[in-house]
């Protein structure tokens, strides 16, 4: 049987498991919510372990921006899932009395995902948990990137969950290509741009609905009014996480000129605390995904001022981390999404000026302003458009389920996390209910003109 046709009868089986109704009850949701709570822990060790062959993550890393991620995201779920599953009663307008109205929310039927390699458990699975929780078949296509990562997912997730309502799928841009040419009920695609036009492109020769959780040059904006050493620490923190590998995590910097140079002290002694003062050995610090990746991320220093790290580890694919000074606004660097531990870092005059940078470029997954100022904080909020702000910190909404997560523009479309995951993968199906013991007769023929007058007054 041909990888092709494998994957057609994969999805007919998913398709014919939904239509005998399995996927919508309460029960099997839960039970398959706990199964795989119970793939998590059970097998913590070999999902971290498959993590650092992939990318090199600590095992805290690892359990924190992956694992335990999703954990939290589970027990979330199984708390709110009966109250998300309920209908929600609406009113009726006395044209239609008697009569109740309400929404009740139903699964789409068989789904799509497919992962990304830079968080290949959490991008995966995440999804997942959103589309199970609605009542979804699904078939999950990981990463071909992240191998290690998408052969452990293909051996577990049969073992824990129900083989009638989910199938892995691995490979490349072959399977991937089949999968796309199937009718499903929604695609969820977490990755780059130019793939996501292919997926969307795909999807629309069968209506499919899309969500596109892309990413962007998510900018960072040091006022001078803040606290410069506690900003220095989280940006750190979040740009080098995963060797800035990460959709949302700071893609370039944009510091008032009054205190660049004591910021960039700062960074350089937050980054030797974090990791020590030869960051390459550092046991907290992963690598770049694979050498394409290398010499792309490399590139971006070349003809650039490195003012903060730089140096390379070419067999372990490893890169410092690096802050380029002031580099041109045309260069690679500041035209492409970085998506590894480079950071720019561009002088601005004042925070307006900053504000204007950032509104003439396309719009960002996630935006971040640090400044102790109320007044340039709400300036943030009503001027810059983007998937997500945070004030002060950065990535950190993240760990709020009760917030959505998404792009906007070029950083995606649609959005997930909490009972917004569940409302992506539900349909929110109208319902109205009537009484037969009143029919009205002015909605009937024949029209009079004591019709058309009761007509205009109820409507």
């Amino acid at each position: 049987m041909s990888q092709t046709h494998s994957i057609a009868h994969t999805f007919e089986r998913l398709q014919q498991t939904f239509q005998l109704g399995k996927t919508r009850t309460y029960a099997w949701r839960k039970a398959q919510l706990d199964a795989l709570q119970r793939l998590l822990t059970e097998n913590e060790k070999a999902l971290c372990e498959a993590l650092a062959e992939d990318l090199g993550k600590s095992q805290t890393e690892a359990w924190t921006t992956e694992v335990g991620f999703l954990l939290s995201d589970i027990k979330h779920t199984k708390k709110h899932l009966k109250q998300w599953m309920k209908p929600s009663r609406v009113s009726t307008p006395i044209v239609a009395q008697p009569g109740r109205s309400f929404i009740q929310p139903e699964p789409l039927g068989t789904v799509l995902i497919i992962g990304a390699w830079n968080y290949p458990i959490q991008l995966t699975l995440a999804p997942y948990v959103a589309a199970l929780a609605a009542g979804n078949c699904a078939i999950l296509k990981p990463s071909e990137l992240s191998p290690a990562s998408s052969a452990l997912m293909a051996t577990l997730i049969p073992r824990y969950l129900d083989g009638d309502a989910i199938s892995v799928v691995e490979g490349g841009k072959d399977e991937a290509a089949s999968l796309l040419e199937l009718p499903f009920d929604h695609i969820f695609y977490t990755g780059g741009d130019r793939v996501g036009k292919i997926v969307m492109q795909a999807a629309a020769k069968h209506l499919t609905p899309v969500t596109l959780e892309l990413g962007g040059k998510s900018p960072c904006i040091i006022d001078s009014d803040t606290d410069l050493a506690t900003s220095a620490r989280r940006v750190v923190w979040g740009k080098w996480t995963n060797a800035g590998q990460t959709c949302i995590a700071p893609d370039y910097l944009l510091v008032e000129r009054s205190v660049t140079k004591e910021f960039l002290t700062l960074l350089e002694q937050e980054i030797n605390r974090q990791y020590g003062a030869q960051p390459l050995t550092s046991p907290d610090y992963g690598r770049v995904v694979n050498r394409t990746h290398f010499d792309r991320i490399r590139g971006y220093m070349q003809q650039q001022d490195v003012v903060i790290g730089g140096q390379v580890d070419e067999a372990a694919l490893r890169i410092a981390p690096t802050v380029v000074l002031n580099p041109d606004i045309d260069s690679p660097v500041m035209q492409e999404e970085i998506f590894g531990p480079v950071m720019p870092l561009l002088e601005v005059s004042s925070v307006q000026e900053a504000f204007d940078f950032v509104k003439r470029r396309p719009k960002p997954l996630a935006g971040y302003l640090f400044s102790q100022r109320q007044s340039v904080q709400q300036q943030m909020i009503d001027e810059v458009s983007a998937g997500s702000v945070c004030i002060n910190d950065v990535m950190m909404f993240m760990a709020n389920p009760e917030l959505p997560f998404g792009g906007t523009g070029y950083s995606g479309m649609g959005r997930y996390h909490g009972k917004f995951g569940f409302d992506t993968f539900s349909h929110q199906k109208s319902v109205m209910k009537r009484s037969f013991w009143f029919d009205a007769a002015i909605r009937y023929a024949p029209s009079s003109a004591r019709k058309r007058y009761l007509l205009k007054k109820l409507l």
